[in-house]
């Protein structure tokens, strides 16, 4: 069964929230179980970003114990590393993780997120170099994933500053979507930060990238700097999304046919702080259902 067969049996599952270990510790940081007793239409299900050397949180472990809608973002597996994918003790906490959290799908940034062995804490995700063989890779351990769990896994466009190869990164991920034959995490904030860094339009490349496979999104702030005359956008899931975040996320979201979740990255903030984006992701959500 081809994945846009497969994709009409994945569930809606709304408007989420991202978290990650010991992401809700500090005292003004965002309680996930709290948000979806204060508003449940903010967080009908919980991005949980795991590497399994640390497991959960006890954020996320609550979440759990309720048995509430989770995805499982992976934050700890270099996909075009088959060693990494293959990793059989790694597998084995990624199932037992699985058992627990029940997520609708696994997902996370195709990039670097270790050099050399998998370390606990290595957290250094750089994005893919955009090339074909490079997208091949791609694809190859994300099938190895999804056979080795039973779960789709979508690949999610990854932040940086930096990006080598001779592919634009839309053109890069709809070759992994259509080799791998999955769906794809967009992430609006990254892809605004690329578009910009890179010297392209905010919109271009979207026009001949399969928004049918487009299955989630992600909106999060990011801070504009710059350092001896070179500018960057910093991903640092701040309250507010850049106007270019804004800008696709609007006109993504009623062109997804596919579209199952929209996630505000948002976990190091207060609630008072993060209320305005949730009200405009809820309405653009509403707005489209």
């Amino acid at each position: 069964m081809s994945f846009l067969d497969r994709v009409h049996h994945l569930p809606v599952l709304g408007v989420g929230v991202s978290t990650e270990y010991g992401a809700g510790d500090r005292a003004d940081s965002l309680d996930p179980v709290a948000l979806r007793a204060a508003h449940p239409g903010y967080a009908r299900f919980l991005e949980v970003g795991v590497e399994t050397a640390k497991g959960l949180d006890r954020h996320a472990e609550a979440w759990a114990a309720q048995h509430l809608p989770t995805t499982y973002h992976f934050l700890d597996v270099n996909l075009d590393d088959p060693r990494d994918v293959g990793d059989v003790p790694w597998l084995a906490e990624v199932r037992g993780l699985c058992e627990r959290l029940r997520p609708a799908w696994l997902c996370g940034d195709a990039g670097l997120w270790h050099v050399g062995r998998r370390d606990r804490g290595h957290m250094l995700l750089l994005p893919p170099i955009l090339s074909d063989a490079s997208a091949d890779a791609l694809a190859d351990g994300i099938a190895s994933l999804r056979d080795a769990t039973g779960r789709e896994v979508l690949p999610e466009n990854p932040p940086g500053s930096v990006y080598l190869g001779d592919l634009h990164l839309l053109e890069f991920f709809a070759r992994v979507c259509d080799r791998a034959d999955t769906g794809q995490l967009l992430d609006v904030a990254h892809l605004a930060l690329y578009q910009r860094v890179t010297g392209h339009a905010p919109f271009d490349g979207l026009d001949a990238f399969p928004l049918e496979r487009v299955v989630e999104l992600h909106v999060a702030g990011g801070t504009e700097r710059s350092h001896d005359g070179f500018a960057w956008v910093e991903d640092d899931h701040s309250p507010e999304p850049l106007p270019d975040t804004w800008a696709l996320a609007e006109w993504l979201l009623p062109r997804c046919p596919n579209l199952k979740a929209i996630v505000y990255e948002c976990e190091r903030n207060p609630l008072s702080a993060i209320v305005p984006g949730f009200q405009r992701i809820h309405a653009l959500w509403t707005a489209r259902t």
